[in-house]
C-alpha cells in the first residue's frame, strides 16, 4: 500500500484539496470557539448592578434596571389579548358567563361581580375597580396584591397591617405585584415575603426555610395561588392547612374551628367561599408528581445571547406551547393543546351537573324555610349544601384545575353532586312534612341581570355607589 505522500505524489490536485479541507476545519473550530467565548463573556457581562436595590423596594422599575429581561417580560403581564377556550388573560365576565353562580353566591359580594383574574400588573387596578370593595373590609384583602405590602408589614407590623381598615392603606398601595414579592433584593434567591406561608407549614411543624430551589419555584407563587381566610376578630390571614391540603381536610378543619365565610341568602346554609386553592390542587396532579414547578410552565427559560433567564410574563402555557408543552411532550401544538381543552370540557360538563344541583338545593331550602320548617329540621340539609358548594366551588376556584389534576377535580366534583342530592332529598322531606307536595319551581337565571334581581341585589344602585367612591376616595389616593 502507498504511503499518503506518495498519493499525493502521484494526484497534486489530492494536496490541494487536502489543504482546503484543513484550512475549512480550522476557520470552523476558530469560529466555533469565538461563538463559545463571546457568549461566556456576555453571561459574565450579563448583570451590571446599576442601581442598588433597597430591602423594601417596592417600585419594580427599580429592580428592572439591574435587570432589564426580566422586567421587559413582567411588564407583559399587562398584556390582556390571550384567550384559550375557558381561560386566558382577558377581561371575562365569569357571573355573566354563568349566572348559576349568582344564585350559589348569593348573600356574598362574590355575586356582585366576578371577572377572571388579568395578569400581575393589573392586581392593584383590579381590586380597586370591583364591586366586592370599597366596603368595610380589613387590611388582610391587599396581602397579595401589591409589592407595597412588605414594606408596610415591616413598618406597622404583621398583625397591625391585617386589622388596619382597607381604606386606610389604601393611599399606601400603589405597585402591583412585582419583583420584591419573589426575590431577595441583594442576591436574587427566591424568598417568602408573606409570613402566611411559613406560618402554616410551621402549624404543620414542617421548615419551610429548608425548601429546594426547584420547590421554591413553586411556593413563592403558593404565597397567594392558595385557600385562606381570615382568623378572628384582627382578621389574622392564615391558611386551613393543619389537618392537610386536600378540599376535605381543609373542610373538615373549618367545621372544627365553626368558620364561615357567608351566610347564604335564600338556603341561610352557612357557607364556605374558596378562593383560588391554585397550588393544592396543583401538588395533586401529574406534573407536580414528576417533579415540575410552577415556573416551569408559566415563567419557561429563554436564553438571550449568552444570558439564561426566566420569562416574567406569567401566563397560561397555552400562549406559548413551543417553550412549555412542547419542551417535554412531542406532540405537535395543536394536538396538546386540543388535549388541554378536552380535559377542561370534561370538567367544566361535571361540573355544571353540580352548579345545576346546588341551585335547586337552595331555591327549595328556601321553599322549606316559607313552609314553615325549623332550624332543627333544616340542619342536615344545610350541612349537605356547606359541603357539596364547597367541593364544587373548589374546583371553580382554581386556576387551571381542569388540567393540573384533572383527577382529584373530577373527584370533588362527583362528590358535590352526591352531596348536592343528599341534600335535596333531605329537602323533599322536610317540604313534605310542611305539606309541599309539589316540585319546587326554579327562577328564570337565564342572565347575570335576571339570577341577580333574583336575589335581591340592585345593581344599578352598586355601581352608582362605586362610581361616587371613584371620585372620592379613589381620587383622594391617586393625589397623594
Amino acid at each position: 500500500m502507498k504511503a499518503v505522500w506518495q498519493v499525493v505524489a502521484d494526484r497534486p490536485w489530492l494536496g490541494w484539496v487536502l489543504f482546503l479541507v484543513t484550512i475549512g476545519t480550522v476557520f470552523a473550530v476558530g469560529v466555533f470557539s469565538a461563538s463559545v467565548i463571546e457568549r461566556k463573556r456576555e453571561g459574565r457581562l450579563a448583570f451590571q448592578q446599576v442601581v442598588d436595590i433597597g430591602d423594601l423596594e417596592s417600585d419594580s422599575s427599580v429592580w428592572g434596571k439591574n435587570y432589564p429581561r426580566e422586567f421587559e417580560t413582567w411588564q407583559q403581564t399587562a398584556d390582556g389579548s390571550f384567550e384559550s377556550k375557558h381561560m386566558g388573560s382577558k377581561v371575562r365576565d365569569s357571573l355573566a358567563e354563568d349566572p348559576r353562580w349568582v344564585v350559589m353566591w348569593a348573600g356574598y359580594a362574590f355575586a356582585k361581580d366576578y371577572n377572571q383574574a388579568r395578569g400581575h400588573m393589573h392586581a392593584v387596578d383590579d381590586v380597586r375597580d370591583t364591586l366586592r370593595t370599597g366596603i368595610p373590609q380589613p387590611g388582610s384583602c391587599w396581602t397579595c396584591k401589591s409589592s407595597d405590602v412588605p414594606r408596610l408589614m415591616n413598618e406597622m407590623g404583621i398583625a397591625e397591617f391585617y386589622k388596619a381598615k382597607w381604606e386606610e392603606l389604601g393611599p399606601e398601595i400603589n405597585n402591583p405585584i412585582g419583583c420584591i414579592d419573589c426575590h431577595d433584593p441583594g442576591t436574587q434567591d427566591l424568598r417568602i415575603s408573606r409570613p402566611a406561608l411559613v406560618e402554616a407549614f410551621q402549624a404543620r411543624g414542617e421548615d419551610i426555610s429548608k425548601a429546594k430551589h426547584q420547590e421554591m419555584r413553586s411556593l413563592v407563587c403558593a404565597q397567594c395561588h392558595v385557600e385562606y381566610y381570615f382568623k378572628g376578630e384582627g382578621k389574622y390571614l392564615t391558611f386551613p392547612w393543619d389537618k392537610g391540603f386536600t378540599a376535605e381536610e381543609m373542610e373538615a378543619y373549618y367545621d372544627e374551628v365553626g368558620h364561615t365565610d357567608f351566610v347564604h341568602t335564600l338556603s341561610k346554609a352557612k357557607m364556605l367561599k374558596p378562593q383560588h386553592p391554585d397550588w393544592e390542587l396543583f401538588r395533586m396532579g401529574i406534573h407536580a408528581q414528576r417533579g415540575l414547578a410552577c415556573a416551569d410552565c408559566h415563567m419557561p427559560y429563554e436564553v438571550e445571547g449568552g444570558m439564561k433567564f426566566s420569562n416574567h410574563h406569567v401566563v397560561s402555557p397555552l400562549a406559548n406551547i413551543g417553550q412549555t408543552c412542547a419542551v417535554c411532550h412531542r406532540e405537535s401544538e395543536e394536538t396538546l393543546r386540543q388535549n388541554v381543552v378536552e380535559l377542561q370540557d370534561k370538567v367544566k360538563e361535571m361540573l355544571s351537573h353540580a352548579q345545576d344541583a346546588l341551585v335547586a338545593a337552595h331555591v327549595e331550602a328556601k321553599a322549606a324555610w316559607d313552609a314553615g320548617a325549623t332550624e332543627q329540621e333544616m340542619q342536615p340539609a344545610l350541612v349537605a349544601i356547606r359541603h357539596a358548594q364547597w367541593r364544587a366551588d373548589f374546583v371553580a376556584a382554581s386556576i387551571g384545575a381542569a388540567f393540573h389534576a384533572p383527577i382529584e377535580s373530577a373527584r370533588l366534583l362527583a362528590s358535590a353532586v352526591d352531596k348536592a342530592a343528599e341534600a335535596r332529598l333531605l329537602l323533599s322531606r322536610v317540604l313534605s312534612a310542611h305539606g309541599v307536595t309539589q316540585p319546587v319551581p326554579l327562577p328564570d337565571i337565564s342572565t347575570k341581570e335576571k339570577a341577580q334581581t333574583f336575589i335581591g341585589l340592585d345593581i344599578p344602585a352598586e355601581r352608582a355607589k362605586k362610581d361616587e367612591w371613584k371620585k372620592t376616595v379613589l381620587t383622594e389616593w391617586l393625589k397623594n
